[in-house]
Formats: structure tokens, sequence, C-alpha cells
């Protein structure tokens, strides 16, 4: 640290009532440089000599080293402090994926069926927006959170061969994609800190979202800070509700027709959903290390005073 720079100086102390102390060293101080009584009167008749008053202020300097290091003990004892620089820390978003895992997505899509296609999007997704935090919940007729929000993505990127559609129960055969984006919310919810997303992810209608129901969930999405992007993996054109619902909450829908175009829905997501950084507030430092090394020479200079450069009435 350049001593000579003044952004060391501390902004505060954390025990500040350790610095009435300080007044100890500069008692000290004062009583060096103002006591008499150092002459010692030897019985020469006609002597001639000066006054010593260049060795005497010699001298006092040299005893004063004591007190200044007592001094700066006290400062390191008072715990100095001192403003850090503030940061950019990268403004978390909180991403649920509400994956439907009912039998149609066993239909091919690519390489594989609509649910294989989708999760491994997916986990390119994750390292697309690392540091986000992501949660991943699985519906049909019933809803299952199979990660919690998290910024360690490896239990999403595990979790493609357990809940394929063929081996999951009878229960989740169905679709009810406004029960699962109720659900999702209600996840999304617990999260204090950072912004809100679903992207659904699906291949059909759902029955749960007419009669209003639409409305009804993407004004308790927008009320939450929820954006919603939806992702229809299948043909012809997606369900009018969940248009509606993606358009109100300033997400999107998509329909991508084969694997490539699926990528390219997520990298668009991602374009969309802009990584912000956060300003964060200085924090208070321990600042140790000035006062130490002033410290150090000044006990090196009373070492080097005390060899010969001291007060000796004789």
């Amino acid at each position: 640290m350049d001593l000579l720079d003044l952004n060391w100086w501390p902004s505060g102390f954390k025990y500040p009532v350790v610095l009435w102390l300080e007044v100890i060293p500069v008692c000290l101080l004062f009583w060096i440089w103002v006591r008499r009584g150092r002459g010692v009167p030897m019985p020469f008749d006609f002597s001639q000599h000066g006054r010593g008053g260049y060795t005497k202020s010699l001298i006092n300097l040299a005893e004063s080293t004591a007190p200044i290091l007592l001094a700066i003990v006290v400062w390191i004892l008072a715990c100095p402090m001192q403003l850090g620089k503030p940061e950019s820390k990268r403004a978390i978003t909180n991403i649920q994926f509400c994956v439907d895992v009912s039998g149609s997505m066993n239909a091919q899509f690519g390489a594989g069926n609509r649910y294989q296609a989708s999760m491994n999007a997916i986990k390119q997704f994750v390292d697309l927006r690392a540091g986000d935090a992501f949660g991943l919940s699985f519906f049909g007729n019933s809803v299952l959170h199979w990660a919690p929000l998290t910024t360690d993505p490896s239990a999403i990127k595990c979790a493609l061969p357990f809940m394929e559609p063929r081996k999951i129960p009878i229960w989740f055969g169905g679709t009810e994609i406004g029960k699962a984006l109720l659900e999702c919310r209600q996840v999304l919810m617990l999260e204090e800190e950072g912004d809100r997303m679903i992207i659904l992810v699906s291949d059909g209608s759902s029955s749960d979202l007419a009669g209003g129901n639409a409305d009804d969930i993407a004004r308790r999405m927008v009320n939450a800070g929820i954006t919603v992007y939806a992702i229809h993996i299948a043909e012809g054109n997606p369900q009018s509700e969940i248009v509606s619902i993606t358009s109100k909450t300033g997400g999107d829908v998509f329909a991508p027709g084969d694997e490539s175009a699926l990528a390219d829905v997520f990298s668009k997501i991602d374009s969309m959903e802009k990584t912000e950084l956060a300003q964060t507030v200085a924090e208070q430092l321990d600042n140790f290390k000035p006062y130490s090394i002033v410290g150090l020479v000044i006990l090196g200079l009373l070492a080097l005073f005390s060899f010969g450069l001291r007060y000796t009435p004789w």
C-alpha cells in the first residue's frame, strides 16, 4: 500500500472508545519536551560550555519514538476501517422451468422425443445463464417440483432419465397448464431477491385456462413480477390463452419446428432477458497494514536510538 496515497486514512474505527487511551502517549510526549532539570552541574570554575540545545532536541526526538509507537498501538487496537471499492454484482434472475411430461411428450422430435429435446435445450440454457438461480417443475395433471431454485443446476442437468413420460405415474398423464403455472408462481414468490421468470415447455393445450382463468393467471403473474415465456413444442399454433398470458406478463411464446430451432428459442430468451449488473455498497474493511508498517519503522528507530542516542547524566 502506498503510504503517500491518502486513501489509507481511516474512514472510522470499529472500537472508537479505545482512542481515549491516546491521552497517555500525548501526555508522555508533552512531558518529554517540556520537562526541566536534565542538566548536571559540575564543579569547574570558569568553565565555558554551550547549553546543548541541539543535542537536547535530538535526544528528545529519540525518546519520543516510544510514545509515538504506543499511539500507533492504540490506533491498531481501535481497529481502523476503510471503505472498500464498490463492485458490480450480477443481478440474479430466478428462472423456474415448467416442463410437460404428459404422454404426448413421447412424440418424435429430432433424434429423440419432445421431452428429451426439451431437457437437452434446458441444460444448454442453464450453462448460458450461469449465475442465475434455476428451479425445475414437471407437470401433467399433477405438479412435481423436482429441483428448488438454486445457482447449482446439477440436479436439473441430471433429471432427464428420471421423468421420461413413459415412466411417470398414470396421474401425470394429462395436461393442466394453469395449475402448473400457479404452482411455479408459489415457488418464485418465496424468493425476495432478483427478477422472476417462468419458462413453460409443453406440446398441448389446457382446459383449465378457459373461462377467464387465463386472464386471472396473467394478472397474478404481473402482480408477482413474473415474466412468462412459453415454448409450444408441437405442430400447429399454441393455445390462444397461453399467448395471452405470455404477452400480458412481458414474455413471448415460441413454436420451434426442430431441435436447432428449439436451441435458438432459448438463445432468444436469453437475449430478451439481459443480465443486469447491480452496484453494491462499499464495505467497511480492516485497515491495519499501513499502521503496522509505520509501527515497525518506529520500533526499529527506537532500537537504534537505544544504542547511543539517549540521555545519560554522567
